[in-house]
């Protein structure tokens, strides 16, 4: 066997492999912390006995799931409102008596987009595969546009308006870019052998994510998605604000009323978003992507035979 001109002590073997061991972990580390912590709390560590997310929380009663089934019951219902009861009472010459119950329905669904920003956001925090989870958002985007178009327009295609899952797809990308940009900035790179730490300026980071929220938002805007840049925009600001939920949920609100004063009712979805205690809970996973495009298309078939 090939050994060095110095045999060298077992005691200072052992201590050097304990530091090289200690490096790679620190390694790994480092490009774990590149991601952000989830939006329901901080990243784990060994100095901290509250390291899971959902552990300092944990006598919160509401769960990701149950959250998601607030925002399913709130959307419908907001489509229930714009895609029959407005045509419903309006072909039977009875909109304004019943005009009431169009607007309350309407209030009733802002709800539902500031919780799906919490949800999109939180569902990227956690995922292990980003790609897998951005080829379903734009999957459903694609499978859902149809639907959406036959519920509110009445066509197959119908190109001056594009579904939601369109803008949740375009903020999610453009958080998926932020986020890797910061990554790049925050972590050691080994190239040719010697480890480098890379030092750039704060502003520089300020700067890419201003250029990639108005390249997202102008995206949407010229695909006139659902919400639009406005959209973009929210999710964006949340992202950003994460470690800060109250004040995330605040400037959503704030950001979304862009679109219409009813967005004031959005504040609503602070309440039940103050009330997640970090946990998964019961998953339907395909359920609540399905359920968009579903209930989309069933509220079309209600109407198309009763010509409205």
């Amino acid at each position: 066997m090939i050994t060095s001109s110095k045999e060298m002590n077992p005691e200072i073997l052992n201590k050097t492999l304990t530091a090289k061991l200690f490096h790679n972990l620190c390694q790994v580390d480092l490009q774990r912390s590149a991601w952000h912590p989830p939006f329901s709390g901080e990243k784990k560590s060994k100095d901290n006995k509250n390291s899971d997310p959902g552990q300092g929380m944990s006598k919160l009663p509401l769960s990701a799931a149950v959250l998601k089934w607030i925002a399913l019951v709130t959307m419908i219902t907001d489509h229930i409102g714009a895609s029959f009861l407005k045509y419903f009472f309006a072909a039977n010459g009875r909109y304004e008596p019943f005009s009431t119950a169009y607007e309350v329905f309407r209030d009733i669904g802002r709800i539902a987009f500031p919780i799906y920003i919490f949800l999109l956001i939180e569902g990227y925090t956690r995922t292990r595969n980003v790609s897998r989870y951005l080829l379903r958002m734009g999957l459903f985007a694609l499978l859902s546009e149809v639907p959406f178009d036959l519920a509110f327009y009445d066509k197959a295609l119908y190109l001056n308006k594009q579904n939601v899952f369109f803008t949740l797809f375009i903020g999610l990308i453009t958080i998926h870019a932020m986020d890797s940009i910061a990554s790049e900035g925050s972590i050691e790179s080994a190239r040719g052998g010697a480890a480098k730490q890379k030092h750039l300026p704060r502003l520089y980071f300020v700067f890419c994510d201003i250029g990639l929220i108005a390249l997202a938002a102008a995206v949407a805007f010229f695909l006139k998605t659902d919400y639009g840049y406005v959209g973009i925009c929210a999710i964006c600001a949340v992202y950003l604000l994460r470690r800060y939920p109250i004040l995330a949920g605040v400037l959503c609100v704030v950001i979304l009323l862009r679109s219409s004063p009813r967005e004031i009712y959005a504040a609503a979805a602070i309440i039940p978003l103050s009330l997640y205690n970090g946990k998964r809970g019961r998953q339907l996973k395909y359920f609540f992507y399905l359920a968009y495009p579903v209930h989309l298309f069933i509220l079309w078939l209600i109407r198309f035979p009763l010509g409205i």
